[in-house]
């Protein structure tokens, strides 16, 4: 099912503790398009899918990455994307987010999306995985 724009902001906003719903847009359009360059093929368009038609075209037309990020250099590029932000404050808005995308994934489409990421995501998207 595809969550409307209005209740996917407002779980990134309450998730962020953010005090506007604008600033849970610019995380949530930072994080996605750092998330897109590290999906591929039919995992990146069924997540994409679930998510708002604006948000899922940010998936889909995504930033460029030579190589996957692991999750610390993940938070760090999302620091550098957003004005004003610190690895502290990065590391809250993909966890915001992440978690968003996480609940509009199912579990099997969650472990597809993990396999094409390096170890560590889970604990990005509030998924520990066991080990």
């Amino acid at each position: 099912m595809t969550l409307r724009r209005e209740a996917f902001l407002g779980y990134v906003k309450e998730r962020g503790e953010y005090d506007t719903p604008q600033e849970a847009e610019r995380a949530a359009r930072v994080v996605l398009a750092l998330l897109g360059a590290h999906l591929v093929g039919d995992v990146r368009a069924q997540l994409a899918a679930r998510l708002p038609e604006e948000f899922a075209l940010i998936l889909l037309n995504p930033l460029q990455s030579a190589e996957p990020l692991p999750p610390e250099r993940f938070v760090s590029a999302t620091a550098a994307w957003i004005e004003g932000a610190t690895e502290q404050t990065a590391a809250w808005d993909v966890s915001a987010v992440l978690s968003t995308v996480a609940d509009a994934a199912d579990e099997d489409l969650l472990g597809q999306i993990l396999l094409q990421l390096p170890v560590g995501y889970d604990l990005l998207f509030g998924r520990p995985q066991p080990t």
